[in-house]
């Protein structure tokens, strides 16, 4: 039996994948900035702005300090309240801060005009989103999933792969590189409060949970004198307070945006291509027929 006295929580562990990850986004990045950006944006426009470049720095170093050591070490082993932390970081920080730092013309880039393009723009739609994104962040919390992560490192870096792809099409509607996918301000307000919930399942579960829930991280060695039902209590309210918490802070910050836009809207007469005509209501009826029973 290994005690805490012969456990080296905080061992440095090399992880090659990671710093290879880091640098392949950072050269890419960098790279399609200074020799395509200049070729396809209008003469004299940036290709990517300051504001992108600092997004983009800012989602590197979070993402880099999420997946290596030590946040990634401990959490694996030692305590699954920093595992949540890890989790929370990977799906509601970095996904959003990077799609920020993306342009437009590096997004579609990347998408290409085939198959890839036409999966995003079918699921980074506001229900299969929501619905991709939250079922997967409960079968991420089942026991299986997360024993087996904990032991399998091919497995363990899929989950990861599979949640920030799926955070990442959570988070087009709202703050993503595609004005056609992008929502208006209150469907935004909506849609996040919607997400908010999500995390309370799970969270509740690990709150009032009697004993180990999982398996892997009940050992004798326990870093900080924290108990196994103590870590999962934490990572449970970290899940339902912290998580929801931030949404309701973006919440607020898209409703103080709006609110700010529509006070300094009134007065102002709409352009012409604005105002609906008889002839696309007539076309928008001929397209949609009324049902006949």
């Amino acid at each position: 039996m290994v005690t805490a006295a012969q456990t080296d929580f905080w061992g440095w562990v090399p992880h090659p994948e990671v710093w290879a990850l880091i640098a392949g986004l950072v050269g890419l990045y960098v790279w399609a900035a200074r020799t395509i950006g200049p070729k396809v944006v209008p003469a004299g426009t940036p290709a990517v702005t300051r504001a992108q470049w600092r997004w983009f720095g800012l989602g590197i170093g979070l993402l880099w300090l999420a997946a290596d050591w030590p946040v990634h070490d401990i959490g694996e082993r030692y305590l699954y309240l920093v595992h949540m932390q890890q989790h929370l970081v990977l799906t509601l920080v970095v996904p959003p801060v990077m799609l920020l730092a993306t342009p437009e013309w590096l997004a579609r880039l990347v998408v290409g005009e085939g198959r890839v393009d036409r999966w995003v723009h079918r699921l980074a739609r506001p229900v299969p989103a929501c619905l991709v994104f939250s079922a997967l962040t409960l079968l991420t919390h089942a026991q299986f999933v997360v024993n087996n992560a904990s032991e399998n490192g091919v497995f363990h870096y899929g989950v990861h792969t599979a949640l920030v792809i799926s955070a990442l099409v959570f988070w087009i509607p709202v703050c993503g590189p595609f004005p056609e996918l992008r929502i208006s301000a209150p469907a935004q307000m909506l849609y996040l409060f919607v997400a908010s919930i999500v995390p309370t399942v799970p969270g509740a579960w690990l709150t009032f949970a009697e004993g180990a829930v999982y398996r892997v991280y009940d050992i004798p060695a326990r870093l900080w004198g924290i108990s196994v039902t103590t870590d999962q209590q934490v990572a449970g309210l970290e899940m339902k307070l912290i998580a929801g918490s931030y949404l309701w802070v973006l919440i607020g910050l898209i409703f103080f945006r709006w609110a700010t836009d529509q006070e300094a809207g009134p007065g102002k007469v709409a352009a012409p291509t604005e105002v609906l005509t008889y002839d696309e209501v007539e076309r928008a009826f001929d397209q949609h027929p009324v049902p006949h029973p």
